[in-house]
């Protein structure tokens, strides 16, 4: 099949690998050149701009950082939307906006261009691994022809329902995600100031009931005052802006979520966006008037 891939960054380089291993061609674009020489290399077609991707690819995969982008891409002058012959299908596996998948879809739709909108779960060690969950909105047929790609990328697949659907429920995953986040910074951050063994907390913790995969990755960095990035925190503070634009669209109530922002706020405040997001329990420690990193372990 002939495949395009728009933003090759820490996800989209090894996602689009695993597509080309797949014995797909593959057509690419990169708003840095070097980001796509690896795959020129491996035999991929470096376009121009998105529009020249769509003219050569029967399906297109988008994964770039937020709502502006994927507009762009897709709807700007040098977008998708130009080179997409009709048929072609659009996969915009980014973060972003619900309402703002819908609107690019029904532009789509127009042309006769199907759109999925796909995000993942799994981070940058799931991409490398193929081992991404997906959530899919948009048409059931859509979602059948792309199955063997997204199998390529990963063991999960979720089909939620029509357009922005898989939008809405990442953005649900990331308010689980970030207050579960918030709870285990506060809580190491005590153990550390009762002076305890934070690591040896975490390890009973993950013995326990609160137990959680968040507990496991961030938890682990937080412990060893790893915050050097794995997704970097202005990503997830981008994602919690969505959370809670969405909640106040539809009149929910998310008190825990407005206390996390406050704290990623903190972090974007403190020039720490690119940190990992266990930097949370530095925030707290600061606002708490600790020194820098846990006091030494009781005797």
């Amino acid at each position: 099949m002939r495949l395009g891939f728009i933003g090759l960054g820490t996800m989209g380089r090894p996602m689009a690998r695993h597509l080309m291993d797949g014995g797909h061609d593959m057509a690419v674009f990169a708003r840095r050149p070097e980001s796509a020489r690896p795959l020129a290399a491996a035999g991929a077609a470096v376009c121009v701009n998105p529009a020249a991707v769509a003219e050569r690819s029967e399906v297109i995969f988008t994964m770039v950082t937020g709502t502006r982008d994927v507009e762009q891409v897709v709807l700007g002058p040098d977008g998708i939307i130009h080179g997409a012959p009709r048929g072609t299908l659009v996969i915009d596996m980014s973060t972003i906006d619900p309402a703002a998948a819908r609107a690019i879809a029904a532009r789509l739709a127009e042309r006769d261009v199907d759109m999925l909108d796909a995000p993942v779960s799994g981070g940058p060690q799931g991409a490398r691994d193929a081992k991404l969950t997906m959530m899919v909105g948009g048409p059931a047929a859509a979602v059948e022809r792309a199955k063997p790609l997204f199998a390529r990328l990963g063991p999960t697949v979720i089909h939620l329902g029509g357009s922005g659907a898989g939008q809405t429920t990442k953005a649900c995953h990331q308010l689980a995600l970030l207050v579960t986040a918030q709870g285990a910074a506060e809580a190491l951050a005590l153990a550390g100031r009762c002076g305890l063994d934070v690591e040896r907390v975490r390890q009973v913790m993950m013995g326990g009931m609160a137990s959680s995969r968040v507990l496991d990755v961030f938890g682990a960095r937080m412990a060893s005052r790893d915050f050097a990035a794995g997704i970097e925190s202005r990503l997830y503070h981008k994602d919690l802006d969505i959370v809670l634009r969405l909640a106040h669209d539809r009149g929910a109530a998310l008190p825990a979520a407005s206390l996390t922002m406050q704290f990623v706020n903190a972090l974007m405040g403190r020039d720490r966006g690119r940190d990992d997001l266990s930097a949370l329990i530095a925030v707290i420690e600061e606002m708490g008037g600790a020194a820098a990193g846990p006091p030494a372990a009781a005797e």
